[in-house]
Order: structure tokens, then sequence, then C-alpha cells
């Protein structure tokens, strides 16, 4: 039995790198630690914890130690968490999740970092860009990624995948490309600011993708940037997702003095529970030029662009389009 452990594995991610993983067969037995319980515990070839990483973590999680680990737990969301919860939960599950893997001798380790460490980024940022993170949560992924360094670098035969992807989206999940594409569809999106700003998303289907051929790379430590490639304006998004919904809805830009004081207004209204809330509305209009150098030096094979994930995406869940 190849047994993997995914911490975090039971948010939108974990599951689709449960199955693939499964259907691929990389794992014959995948675990879900997670502090929410898994919609997929139970499934074959699917167990399931409840597992918070900000404790340590029992070495006998697993009948066996797994063959790789996949830390994606985090404390991520923004707007609603306080600064320091970022801090609390990122760094005490690295050290964490690192020790477990320390004492049952895992030598593989897949991290989940994020391009928010790389702040506001107007130009094309790759993997050697300055780490300037403005955020709690980029502030918190970067030295995450050196307390799982320090892990790889304490043994020899130790192997370290460190990722940092864009926002992924796909199958399942309802986070900001479904609310762009619904609010095309309904005829109220408006560009926050300019429709030239360059926004870094990444389908998930090539996410995983990217996973596989980095679990077969020879070297120690490996870390990427994944978004899809080329990264577009915020317009030519738009443009894809018009024309995949056959939709002539006019989009137009919106200044940020007018846009954030209706987030603001909006979200009151409906009780803090709005999904436009002034935080996103300035992270949206906030440049993400981020580039896959690694993964394009490497010849890493991207299967998808914007227009085509759309297509493959309502394949798989129509129902997310309805």
């Amino acid at each position: 039995m190849t047994t993997c452990i995914i911490f975090g594995g039971a948010g939108f991610i974990g599951a689709h790198l449960a199955r693939r993983l499964l259907a691929t067969g990389r794992a014959s037995h995948v675990h879900l630690a997670d502090v929410r319980p898994s919609a997929l515990a139970g499934q074959p070839g699917i167990t399931a914890s409840i597992t918070d990483v900000r404790q340590p973590i029992p070495a006998d999680l697993t009948p066996e130690p797994p063959a790789w680990i996949f830390n994606l737990a985090a404390v991520h969301r923004e707007p609603g968490h306080e600064a320091i919860e970022y801090f609390d939960t990122n760094l005490a599950g690295a050290r964490n999740v690192t020790a477990y893997a320390a004492a049952v001798g895992c030598a593989n380790l897949y991290f989940t970092s994020s391009i928010a460490v790389y702040g506001p980024t107007e130009g094309p940022t790759d993997e050697s860009a300055p780490i300037c993170p403005v955020s709690p949560y980029g502030g918190s992924k970067y030295p995450a990624e050196l307390i799982h360094e320090q892990w790889q670098q304490a043994a020899a035969g130790r192997r370290l995948v460190i990722c940092r992807p864009g926002v992924i989206y796909g199958p399942g999940d309802p986070g900001n490309i479904l609310r762009m594409i619904r609010a095309i569809r309904r005829g109220y999106f408006a560009y926050p600011g300019s429709p030239d700003i360059h926004k870094s998303y990444g389908y998930i289907e090539g996410l995983l993708d990217s996973v596989a051929f980095m679990m077969d790379r020879p070297e120690p430590l490996l870390r990427y940037n994944y978004v899809e490639d080329p990264t577009e304006p915020l317009g030519a998004l738009v443009d894809h997702v018009k024309a995949h919904l056959g939709s002539r809805a006019p989009v137009l830009p919106l200044p940020l003095t007018l846009l954030v004081p209706a987030a603001g207004l909006i979200n009151a209204a409906l009780g803090g529970n709005s999904p436009i809330h002034p935080v996103r509305v300035r992270k949206a209009a906030r440049p993400t030029h981020i580039v896959p150098g690694t993964l394009k030096a490497l010849g890493f094979p991207f299967r998808f662009d914007f227009r085509s994930s759309l297509v493959d995406w309502q394949r798989q869940a129509p129902q997310d389009f309805a």
C-alpha cells in the first residue's frame, strides 16, 4: 500500500488532489487530515481524521508511514481573520507538519505557499523576484517556506516541493472566478479600476498536472509559481467569460473611490455576509502579474489557457454554470 497524507485535505484543492492521486495510481490510500470533516471520508481508498496542525501531530495517524506528505493547511481567507491568526496557524502548521514528517521518516514533502509572498506585481514576476508581502497571509507564508526548507536541509535524501499558486479555481469551487462569471452573466460586473491590470489564476486540473510533474523530478528542492500561461489582463479574462457564456452585457471600469464605499454599504446592509466586501474589491484591483518561470524552464506542458479551462470546467460540473 502506498499512503499519502494531505493536511488541509478537506478543502477544494485537497479533495481534487486526493482523487487524482488515487486515479493515477500514485497512491492506494489517501488520508485527509483537517480541522473540518471531509465529504470524501469513507470513499474507496480514502480515510480522514480531525487533525489540527496547530497542535503536535500523532505519529500513528496512518497504519504505515506516508510516501508523500502534502501540506495544504492554512488560514488564508481575506477578510475573515485577525492578523495574528495567519501567523499562529501557518507557522505552527509548518513546524508541526515537518516535525511529523521527521518522526515518521517521510522523505517527500509538498507545501503550498502563495503568490501573496510577492505582494502587488505590476510587471512580469517569476520565482527570482524579491519577497515583499503586503498582507498578514503573505507575510506568514514566506517564513513557513523557510521552516519547510530547514526540514529538507536537516537530513540527506529529503525532497521538498514548494508551490506558490495563484487563485485556484475549477469544479466545485465557489471562489473569485465563479463569482466573476455569475456577476458577468447577471450583468452587474464592473472592472475595479482598470481592465488592463494582470490577474494570475490557476485552473485546478493544471495545478494537479504540475504536482505530478514535480513529484517526478529528481531535485531535492524545487520552488515554483503555478498560474496558467500566459497571464492575461482582467479585460481579456472578462472577454473569455462573455464569449463562453454568449453574453453581451456591458462591463465598464469604475473607480475604487466609488466601488469601495458601495461595497461597504452592500456588506453592511447584508450584515457583513456579502461576497462584495471592500477588502475583496481592493484585492481585485491589485495587479498580480505572475510568471511560472520554473515550470517553463523545466519544460512543463501547460494543457489549459483560461478559455479552455472554462470549457473543461463546464464539462465536469455543468451545475456550476447553471
